[in-house]
């Protein structure tokens, strides 16, 4: 058995080189992308598939539609904040990624059975939004965690594929719902099987591999040093307890719940705005293309974020979520169909992308050794951003609007705060020498091996 054998680069990372994915998991680590994107695509039905069924739910009980909403809001909450101490348990040893998804998937069950009998809406808050959030939450952490975990060459691609399956499993949900309107309660008990099946059978399955473990290729120091890889690297390594006291991480913080605000008021409006105006078809097609332009964008933006630069990714796809936002409104307006869809690819395109970057975004700025409880701590600020992409309601249909457009705008403004903490701005001439004789430079630390 070859010898396992720990290195470091030049920057302070470590790599865990001797094993290969065929010896420890005895399949090729692929398997662990096509592991997690299932469990993925069925968990994510919760949030993507939540605007087909909130006609149903009105006429079924009279529920208010802000009531209704209200249940999706604390869902987000109650997803986007598990994902740290989920993270957190896990690198303990506290919570094993089978055990982790087993829980998650009879909890995401119990959220979809909830929204199918429940008779109360504060049965839907404690069911769909608490269990089902929790569930979720559970399933989205353990999964993105797999895949940067094995992937550590080349997360962003993999984290693409699996991001988009949490948008793509909702579309098939979408269609069915439009299509069986008075079939709420055997859809979404049907859907809950498959559910359960699904993230417990891919749960039992998914494995992590040791701290720090690298593939057999390439190898780690040189491709720590190749720029086409790693144009920016961080410059230390943060611990959660630090983010706050940089002022990326705040910028960061803000620029999430900006476009997670954005994203969330056009999952929780958008079927009933369009159904208003155009009929339930055209509200069906307009969700199932949201999910699919969302989940496709992650592909995408997954596999260029290394080549174009995550930062100015960002502030592109912020861009286009805020632009979206108003021509969604005219073209619901004007009954343009056309026009409608266009604004809804734009806005999955947009602000649906963004988790993809934050992924990424949080190894280049704050290291890579606790990577994954720094992402659950800035993926938190999703909680604020439901809270406020709901809210936006209280300004009425025109303000709402405007309102979630200038949010995305002011998102893709706020990305040029974000910089690599520690990073000077300028450095002194490498000629030039301070009073003391010496060079203001300072020297490059030797690679080692441990």
């Amino acid at each position: 058995m070859p010898e396992v054998r720990e290195l470091r680069d030049v920057y302070g990372r470590r790599y865990r080189v001797g094993e290969t994915d065929l010896e420890l998991l005895g399949r090729p680590r692929a398997r662990i992308t096509w592991l997690a994107a299932a469990a993925m695509l069925a968990s994510g039905v919760q949030q993507y598939g939540f605007g087909a069924i909130v006609p149903a739910l009105s006429r079924a009980h009279g529920w208010t539609f802000g009531g209704i909403v209200l249940s999706f809001a604390l869902w987000a909450i109650c997803q986007a904040g598990t994902a740290f101490p989920a993270a957190w348990l896990r690198e303990r040893g506290l919570l094993p990624a089978p055990a982790a998804m087993a829980l998650g998937a009879v909890l995401c069950a119990a959220g979809l059975v909830t929204l199918g009998h429940a008779s109360s809406l504060l049965t839907v808050y404690l069911g769909y939004s608490v269990l089902g959030g929790l569930g979720t939450g559970l399933v989205y952490a353990t999964c993105v965690g797999a895949v940067l975990a094995w992937f550590p060459d080349r997360s962003g691609p993999s984290a693409g594929v699996v991001s988009g399956a949490f948008a793509w499993g909702s579309v098939p949900f979408v269609v069915l719902a439009a299509l069986l309107p008075d079939a709420r309660a055997v859809l979404l008990d049907g859907t809950a099987a498959v559910v359960l099946v699904v993230i417990a059978g891919c749960g039992a399955l998914l494995r992590y591999p040791p701290r720090h473990w690298w593939p057999a290729t390439p190898e780690p120091r040189a491709w720590a040093l190749d720029k086409a890889h790693n144009r920016r690297r961080a410059i230390r390594h943060y611990r959660p307890a630090e983010l706050f006291r940089c002022g990326t991480t705040l910028a960061l913080y803000l620029v999430v719940v900006l476009a997670a605000a954005v994203l969330l008021f056009d999952l929780a409006y958008l079927a009933t705005y369009v159904a208003g105006r155009s009929g339930p078809g055209l509200a069906a097609a307009a969700l199932a293309l949201l999910a699919a332009a969302t989940g496709s964008g992650r592909v995408l933006i997954g596999a260029l974020a290394d080549r174009l630069g995550r930062r100015r990714i960002l502030r592109l796809a912020l861009l286009a979520g805020g632009i979206a936002q108003f021509v969604l409104y005219y073209s619901g307006e004007h009954r343009h169909a056309v026009g409608l869809l266009l604004g809804v690819a734009l806005a999955g395109l947009g602000n649906g992308c963004c988790y993809t970057l934050l992924i990424d975004l949080v190894r280049e700025y704050f290291g890579e050794e606790s990577a994954l409880q720094n992402f659950g701590v800035l993926y938190s600020a999703k909680a604020v951003g439901a809270v406020v992409g709901v809210g936006l309601a209280a300004f009425g249909l025109v303000g709402a609007f405007a309102a979630a457009g200038i949010l995305s705008l002011a998102g893709a403004v706020a990305t040029g705060w974000l910089s690599q903490p520690g990073r000077p701005k300028s450095l002194l001439p490498t000629a030039q020498r301070p009073v003391g004789g010496t060079s203001s430079r300072p020297p490059e630390p030797a690679q080692r091996v441990e």
